[in-house]
């Protein structure tokens, strides 16, 4: 998808302060409302406008949209990384500013289809604090055995000159066995103080699993890639499997192919109902790199002469 730079969509300079943003949002607004502008394109202006504006005028989703744009201009292919938005918390409560179908994919990639809360103000003296959440990443390890990890956050605030600048803390979170991606994690009290006498909000913690080099997760199911030498593809063989919860012994029938799933039920993340997991078979061809190995190919083509790996039933 393409990167939008909300800045330029704005007129604003990245150091903009929040008020300079402010006016300018303002300005455009009158300049392309659909109700009284001139301009071809106005609707469409204006919805991007109101898109860039709630990014920019939101302290939280402003620093994380400027630690993931600082390397991308507008017009690039863009794709956010993994987790990318990761370790920011962000405000809840409904903005009135726009509706979720008036943002683009480039916002939802970044922040979800339902983040463009504003910030809810209790009525009366007493009112209870503002719910904040943020997105963590932990390893798939932590899925299988529960753990405690200390996990950085960061909060932007504005200093004296209206610069936003970021503020991080450190939490202890237990991280309860079996948790998957996507599930939340609720610290009670952690969240924005009351105001008055009234309670602090509550902090909640999106999970995802951390990219790892081995494994793929889907649900509670987790898939390995399981590398194995012709020979054992075709005769069948006895081989190691590692999971994330130990070494499994596991029989590749013969005559597998490429692609086939060697299941170990309840091996996958834990639970109520535990995962799968799924060893996929690739055959690994060992290399052509001296005379007998160079020979050992040239008598199994002449053996194999009548194999077309081609065809369809690969016969």
């Amino acid at each position: 998808m393409e990167f939008k730079d909300y800045y330029a969509i704005m007129g604003v300079a990245r150091d903009a302060t929040q008020d300079e943003i402010k006016r300018a949002y303002r300005q455009l607004a009158r300049k392309y409302h659909p109700d009284v502008s001139k301009v071809p394109d106005a609707e469409s202006r204006f919805k991007e406008l109101g898109e860039a504006y709630a990014v920019l005028k939101d302290l939280e989703k402003r620093a994380a949209y400027d630690q993931l744009g600082s390397n991308w201009k507008a017009g690039q292919d863009f794709r956010p990384p993994p987790g990318g938005s990761a370790g920011f918390e962000f405000s809840d409560g409904p903005s009135g500013e726009a509706e979720d179908s008036d943002f683009s994919d480039f916002f939802a990639s970044l922040y979800g289809r339902r983040a463009h809360g504003g910030h809810r103000t209790g009525g009366g003296f007493h009112a209870r604090g503002q719910d904040h959440h943020a997105r963590v990443q932990i390893d798939l390890e932590d899925a299988y055995t529960g753990a405690t990890r200390s996990l950085v956050l960061q909060m932007p605030e504005v200093d004296g000159q209206g610069r936003v600048h970021l503020r991080k803390h450190t939490l202890n979170v237990s991280i309860p066995r079996g948790i998957r991606a996507g599930q939340h994690i609720r610290l009670a009290g952690q969240g924005m103080p009351g105001v008055g006498q009234g309670p602090a909000g509550d902090l909640y913690l999106e999970v995802e699993f951390s990219p790892h080099p081995h494994y793929r997760v889907e649900q509670r199911d987790v898939y390995f890639d399981l590398r194995v030498a012709p020979w054992e593809a075709a005769l069948g063989a006895q081989v190691e499997v590692p999971t994330p919860s130990g070494a499994v012994e596991v029989k590749v029938p013969p005559n597998a192919v490429a692609g086939r799933k060697l299941r170990l039920k309840g091996r996958g993340i834990p639970g109520s109902t535990p995962g799968d997991f799924y060893a996929v078979l690739q055959i690994a061809l060992p290399p052509a790199d001296s005379e007998a190995a160079r020979a050992f190919y040239t008598e199994m083509a002449k053996q194999f002469q009548f194999f077309d790996p081609r065809s369809v039933a690969g016969v």
